[in-house]
C-alpha cells in the first residue's frame, strides 16, 4: 500500500471518530443519526476509502458505543454495505447513481444493526431496524449532495 493512500484513510478515519465523538448522544440511540457516515459515500469515488471508513467505523465503536459487540457487529455492517456499493459500481454507472445505492445497501442492512439492538437492548427488531434504518436514510440522502459538493474542490478519486 501506498504511503499516501495510509495517510488519506488515517485522516478518513480520524474524522470519522471526531464527527461521531461531537455527536455521540445521537450516533447510539434507536434512531442513529450518525452524521459520519456521509463518508461512505466515499467509496463512489475510489474503493480505496473503504479502509479509512472501516477502520473509523471500529474505533468509534470501540470508544465510544455502548454495546462493545458493536465494534465487530457495526464494523461488519459497514463492510457488508460498502462492499455491495463496490461490486455494484461496475453495473451502475454514474455517481448519482452509485450513491443512491449506496444509501439503500446501508440502510436496508440496519436489520443487523436493528438484530443487535434486539439482542443486547431488548429493542423489538423491526422497531430498530425502522428507527435505525430512518436515521441512516437521512443521514445518507443529505449527505449525498455534501459530499458531491466537496468533492468538486477536493476531487477525491484522486486524493489517494
Amino acid at each position: 500500500m501506498k504511503l499516501k493512500t495510509l495517510v488519506v484513510n488515517g485522516i478518513v478515519a480520524a474524522l470519522y471518530i471526531a464527527v461521531t465523538f461531537f455527536i455521540q448522544p445521537l450516533a447510539f440511540m434507536n434512531i442513529q443519526f450518525r452524521v459520519s457516515e456521509i463518508f461512505n459515500h466515499l467509496v463512489v469515488f475510489n474503493k480505496k476509502y473503504m479502509i479509512g471508513i472501516v477502520l473509523g467505523v471500529f474505533l468509534s465503536n470501540l470508544f465510544f458505543s455502548p454495546i462493545k459487540y458493536d465494534m465487530f457487529i457495526g464494523t461488519g455492517q459497514s463492510v457488508l454495505a460498502l462492499a455491495i456499493t463496490i461490486l455494484s459500481a461496475r453495473f451502475i454507472k454514474g455517481v448519482w447513481g452509485q450513491m443512491i445505492l449506496n444509501s439503500i445497501a446501508f440502510t436496508a442492512s440496519m436489520f443487523i444493526i436493528a438484530w443487535e439492538m434486539q439482542w443486547f437492548n431488548g429493542v423489538p427488531f423491526f422497531f430498530g431496524w425502522l428507527t435505525a434504518g430512518i436515521g441512516e436514510l437521512a443521514v445518507m440522502l443529505i449527505g449525498m449532495p455534501v459530499i458531491y459538493l466537496i468533492n468538486k474542490r477536493l476531487h477525491f478519486e484522486k486524493q489517494i
